[in-house]
């Protein structure tokens, strides 16, 4: 996708957002599931370092494949949008697919176990056994300017294949 249309997304705590947003790039992520381990331990990433993402005049934005009633409570204490997905349509929109690679690839399983630990460890709530919209989603990293230019892409291998804080803020940069 090279150039994002103007829409307005409502998050899981009812706000409106627009993407692209007029005054700074948006960074959309595409992650997984509700209480997704590996999204967890990411979105933490992100949260810890929202004053200085926000700083660089990026707006983040994530996408779940869950219901928001789902959501909600795996979300409430981050600091930036999440909006729910669970029929996938901005997932077929971005490209952004399922597969067995992601859970299978060797690279993602050391995540998938701290992840799991952590969770365990009651760190994070446990995501609900069943997941209307499977365990196999890909993640997915899209900066948007103000145009709604897509400036850097980034479509996951496996389940912990996404953009670090420093490897958003060098595309923001560039």
């Amino acid at each position: 996708m090279e150039q994002v249309t103007d829409r307005e997304l409502t998050t899981v705590t009812g706000e409106r957002i627009r993407v692209p947003d007029p005054e700074r790039l948006v960074h959309l992520q595409f992650r997984r599931f509700a209480g997704c381990p590996i999204c967890n331990l990411h979105l933490r990433s992100i949260a810890q370092r929202h004053d200085e993402i926000t700083a660089a005049g990026i707006r983040e934005v994530v996408f779940f494949h869950s219901p928001a009633d789902d959501l909600r409570p795996h979300t409430a204490d981050l600091p930036f949008a999440t909006v729910a997905d669970p029929d996938k349509r901005y997932y077929r929109e971005f490209g952004v697919e399922s597969s067995p690679r992601a859970v299978l690839d060797p690279r993602a399983w050391g995540t998938i176990l701290r992840g799991v630990v952590t969770t365990a460890r009651g760190r994070f709530r446990a995501p609900a056994l069943r997941q209307p919209g499977g365990r196999l989603g890909l993640p997915a990293d899209f900066l948007i300017d103000p145009s709604g230019r897509v400036v850097a892409a980034k479509y996951g291998e496996h389940a912990d294949d996404q953009w670090s804080v420093d490897e958003l803020l060098s595309h923001a940069r560039d």
